[in-house]
């Protein structure tokens, strides 16, 4: 079975920077591709950005040039490394991964971590 843990969320002034990571329990080759989604309160939990099993890599429009999503097969872990944060950023961010091929059913996720951005 499948487990993701997400660290690194807390508490950052607009402006700052964070680093999200995403270990995958087992093997990371065990499952596809790796996403990260994010959910306000009071909205739905919306896709941020999604790395393929290629380490190919893409990401919302919102987030391009702020936020990068990568893959380190060998420590079994996804990153998304956020910059220029701003107070509309704040959420919970989960991380999920898909066992089958696009277009992705996220069967697996994380409990989430709480990011906070201070305006």
């Amino acid at each position: 079975q499948v487990q993701l843990v997400e660290s690194g969320g807390g508490l950052v002034q607009a402006g700052g920077s964070l680093r999200l990571s995403c270990e995958v329990s087992g093997s990371i080759n065990d499952v596809g591709a790796i996403s990260w989604h994010r959910q306000a309160p009071g909205d739905q939990r919306d896709l941020v950005a999604v790395i393929t099993a290629r380490g190919v890599a893409s990401a919302i429009d919102s987030v391009q040039g702020r936020f990068t999503i990568s893959r380190e097969n060998a420590r079994n872990t996804v990153y998304l490394q956020m910059t220029s944060l701003k107070a509309e950023d704040t959420a919970v961010y989960y991380c999920a991964a898909a066992d089958g091929p696009f277009p992705y059913v996220w069967n697996y996720w994380g409990q989430g971590t709480q990011v906070t951005v201070s305006s």
